[in-house]
């Protein structure tokens, strides 16, 4: 029986790459550099060099792994089909087939946050949860849907996109999406930082902030310093957030939502303003959802995908 699995995740800078043991424990784990000059068209092709050298390295067996998981950051149905990976140059292919042609080994890809979100569910901060949504609050909302253990990718493999839930119908900015008063025009690390910039212009007392600093980590900690502009931000964050979490529970009702990103670097203090929205307005069948924030770091698309693969 196979005992090894790899877990690859391709970011638009660097390729995380991790060797793990059936049960989940990091053998090794390197990354190598994302080449996306020519349509990204070397990026495989470095995975499996990586991959061969690696195993000659350990001295494992082709026959002794199970196979390759690998999370892609962009839309990709069940079959391994990416529909179009901007970040990284790719049009529609199927990265399972051309994987498996390069290396013979059997590769199942996802989408990034559907594979992080899995990870999380299986060695992270929802470890013990069949049916997880994770919520990435990084520069955009990113979103994994889990159920009974098994990535949601929807028909087109766009399931999860949580950040392009419509919000706020009074908002004139265009979203990167092209949409208007999308979730993550108000609840990402920029989106903090609109909503930092529209109460400041209109605050005349003392702050700990500055139009220097909108950042979401100069928002949360005046929160936790009790600055009473930085609260208020983080009451119409909290808002926008748990109203949207709430509507996700209603229809998907997960055991849990794992709350990741630079943003959940702020700690429990978040949950302090999203969940009194979350409990205002999610559906009473869905409410004993429990919130909790992710701890694998970067390590979580890597854990997902092999997983995801065996």
């Amino acid at each position: 029986m196979a005992n090894y699995v790899f877990g690859i995740d391709i970011g638009g800078t660097t390729v995380k790459m991790g060797l793990l043991d059936k049960e989940g424990n990091i053998v090794d784990k390197w990354e190598i550099p994302t080449r996306k000059e020519n349509g990204g068209k070397n990026i495989l092709p470095d995975v499996a060099a990586a991959i061969d050298s690696k195993l000659k390295e350990k001295s494992i067996d082709k026959s002794d792994v199970i196979g390759i998981g690998v999370g892609v950051p962009g839309p990709i149905d069940d079959n391994g089909v990416v529909h179009c990976a901007v970040n990284l140059g790719w049009g529609e292919f199927n990265v399972n087939e051309e994987l498996k042609k390069l290396t013979g080994l059997t590769t199942k890809a996802g989408n990034d946050a559907n594979v992080a979100a899995l990870g999380e569910a299986w060695k992270g901060g929802a470890k013990g949860y069949s049916s997880v949504v994770m919520v990435t609050l990084g520069t955009g909302v990113g979103g994994g849907v889990i159920i009974n253990g098994k990535i949601v990718a929807g028909a087109n493999g766009a399931g999860g996109e949580i950040g392009h839930l419509h919000i706020e119908d009074n908002e004139e900015r265009e979203c990167g999406c092209k949409n208007h008063g999308c979730l993550e025009q108000y609840a990402s690390a920029t989106g903090i930082s609109y909503l930092a910039g529209k109460h400041l212009e209109k605050w005349n007392k003392e702050t700990v902030l500055t139009k220097a600093d909108l950042s979401a980590k100069a928002v949360f900690d005046g929160v936790k310093a009790k600055d009473a502009l930085c609260i208020e931000i983080a009451e119409e964050f909290g808002k926008y957030l748990g109203k949207g979490l709430a509507i996700i529970a209603s229809i998907i009702n997960p055991e849990a939502f794992v709350i990741g990103g630079g943003v959940s670097k702020a700690g429990t203090v978040i949950m302090d303003y999203v969940l009194p929205n979350f409990n205002k307005y999610v559906f009473s069948g869905a409410k004993e959802c429990k919130m909790v924030l992710a701890t694998l770091g970067n390590d979580a698309g890597m854990y997902g995908a092999a997983k995801m693969v065996m």
